[in-house]
């Protein structure tokens, strides 16, 4: 694919109000190309990988198997977990490249040694070299030593060799695990917790992530601030010094005190962790909408405890990654698409019916495997005004297999170069059943002969000068604001709010009345808005009920009636069901959205409907 320039203004007229916190940057030329990989392949069935798929004999990817991951420190390589298959069988030299491992993709137009363009680093690796290793299955992430990658729950090591040299062979590669102890006398001995979405601070030293805790009807997540140590006896690194990050002092978006409903939007609600500023002082994480339907990304401070909110566009945003000078950011969204503005574009909205309906909220973001995800450009401070950033393929180069093809979405997570005038991300091409078939989207002929769906795309940013990465001192393991972890200690449990009437007054007037109805499988949430204001510009009136019952610990459903308008600075803005209401259901593992009746934001002119069934 051909390289090609592109150059907009990315600014979403969502709201009136003017920016007038911080300059807003110029947009600016980005160039995307696609880099290129190993042959895909459809048969997956033993030795269906020949010669004349790779005449090299170094292996043929499944048509989904690839995640990219973070640049190598010299810039010219890129992490990846892939998928390998059709190998032969043993003593073929190429049955070692099958399953799932971590690669190296070239970044500047030249190859390795054998004329490659890539290379796989744990092809061939002795079993004794990964005992007890997990699969190498997501966010690939480099140590800036090169000689080291995460990838899954596992550290990649080539000793002093860094990853892309002729000299790490897969006689020299160990796979550590890593570990946190999940029972107090376990002596560090079996598989330990489960843990997932893991991130690596920029000292090269911490680790985030997050765990999913089932208890009885429903489902929680926990987010996780800790040490990485080698244990050089149990051949893993350990997570020491754990934080489990929720606020020692019960704070949240809302709260009950007395007969109120306090709404406080700098309340602490870390939700599913998504790494760290470039600089390490901030933790990243989707948290608790601070407007209703909303979600957002927001940063705490590791030592202050101090949030700040990041994104501020009604679609949802997700995977994000900083600049290594920690200048920018790239988030992964899916504004420009209206996907969720049918439940967010009305403003200043309170979360409180949030309380029933955030999970299934996030959930509407995707078509089952699908994203709807599109790749932004923001500088440090984010969202604010007028400015919603810049597109990175915002290009009208949209046809089958161009840089902006609407059915190829990005995946997590996008990545920067060290010098910061690059950025890797992968999209993935939807295919039935999110789309065609029973589904009213039909699906895009595949435009690569393999019927590869998945791909690597580099953009550049063609006129700035590069930087030299900063070295990131190492942080504390404390973070005062966090419940310290012990092994085989509960995890915390939120405490239903008293249910009865409340009153919840506007930061700027006005107030709203609030009855909470909580059950363990059913619960109700009615608001009624009297000229409510947050920020005296905005008021809003009207009403919104909210019902679910739980069906399982990860499938539920909503009764929705809403009746709400509002009138200022953001223009005249209504959020209303239909007359028999908004009914659906949905399941935050499979995201597919079924709904009776409808919703529908209006904000000026403009209308914003929801997705059909199921697409």
């Amino acid at each position: 694919m051909t390289s090609m320039t592109i150059f907009i203004a990315g600014i979403l007229g969502l709201t009136r109000a003017a920016c007038a916190i911080e300059p807003i940057p110029s947009p600016e030329p980005i160039s995307i190309t696609e880099l290129p990989l190993p042959p895909f392949l459809g048969n997956t069935s033993e030795g269906a990988c020949t010669a004349d798929f790779n005449p090299r004999g170094t292996g043929c990817i499944a048509q989904t198997g690839l995640n990219s991951g973070s640049f190598l420190p010299d810039g010219k390589h890129l992490t990846a977990t892939v998928e390998f298959v059709g190998a032969p069988a043993a003593p073929d030299p190429a049955h070692i490249y099958s399953g799932q491992q971590l690669f190296i993709i070239k970044t500047d137009g030249t190859t390795f040694s054998n004329g490659d363009t890539w290379k796989c680093l744990t092809c061939g690796v002795p079993a004794e070299n990964q005992v007890g290793a997990t699969a190498l299955d997501a966010y690939p992430q480099t140590f800036m030593d090169g000689t080291r990658a995460m990838a899954g729950t596992n550290i990649v090591d080539c000793g002093s060799y860094q990853l892309y040299s002729d000299d790490c062979t897969p006689d020299k590669v160990y796979i550590y695990p890593i570990r946190l102890s999940d029972t107090s006398n376990d002596n560090y001995t079996g598989t330990g917790a489960s843990i997932r979405e893991l991130r690596l601070h920029p000292d090269q030293v911490h680790l985030g992530f997050d765990t999913f805790v089932f208890s009885g009807p429903s489902i929680g997540e926990f987010s996780f601030y800790g040490r990485l140590q080698f244990n050089e006896t149990g051949s893993r690194y350990d997570v020491v010094n754990a934080s489990v990050l929720i606020s020692t002092s019960a704070q949240s978006v809302i709260t009950v005190n007395g007969s109120e409903v306090v709404f406080d939007p700098e309340g602490i609600a870390v939700g599913e962790l998504r790494g760290f500023t470039g600089d390490g002082s901030e933790i990243l994480y989707v948290g608790n909408p601070v407007e209703s339907c909303n979600i957002d990304i927001f940063a705490i401070g590791i030592t202050t405890g101090k949030v700040r909110r990041v994104t501020e566009h009604p679609g949802y945003a997700d995977p994000i990654s900083y600049s290594y000078d920690n200048n920018w950011f790239i988030v992964l969204d899916t504004r420009g698409t209206d996907r969720m503005e049918f439940l967010s574009a009305l403003r200043t909205v309170p979360p409180v019916t949030d309380l029933l309906t955030v999970a299934a909220v996030a959930s509407v973001r995707n078509n089952g495997v699908r994203r709807f995800f599109r790749p932004w450009l923001l500088d440090h401070d984010g969202d604010r005004g007028l400015y919603f950033g810049q597109q990175l393929n915002g290009n009208n180069n949209t046809a089958p297999g161009d840089t902006n093809d609407p059915y190829w979405n990005s995946g997590a997570d996008p990545r920067w170069s060290p010098d910061g005038t690059r950025v890797a991300y992968y999209e993935m091409f939807a295919v039935s059943p999110a789309c065609g078939g029973t589904n009213p989207l039909p699906c895009e002929s595949n435009p690569y002969a393999d019927g590869r769906q998945v791909r690597v795309m580099l953009a550049e940013f063609t006129t700035r000068t590069p930087t030299t990465p900063p070295i990131i001192p190492e942080h504390s393991d404390e973070v005062p604001w966090a419940i310290p972890y012990k092994p085989g200690m509960s995890m915390p449990t939120f405490t239903p709010f008293p249910n009865g009437v409340y009153t919840l007054y506007g930061a700027q007037g006005g107030h709203a009345n609030v009855t909470f109805a909580l059950g363990t499988t059913s619960s109700n949430i009615v608001v009624t808005y009297h000229n409510y204001t947050v920020d005296g510009k905005n008021v809003l009136n009207g009403y919104e009920n909210v019902t679910s019952n739980t069906l399982s610990q990860t499938l539920s459903s909503f009764d929705w009636y809403s009746d709400l308008i509002s009138e200022g600075t953001n223009g005249v803005g209504t959020k209303k069901t239909s007359a028999d209401g908004f009914h659906f259901q949905i399941d935050v593992m499979t995201n597919e959205f079924v709904a009776n009746g409808t919703l529908t934001t209006v904000v000026d002119d403009t209308t914003y409907n929801q997705p059909c069934n199921e697409c």
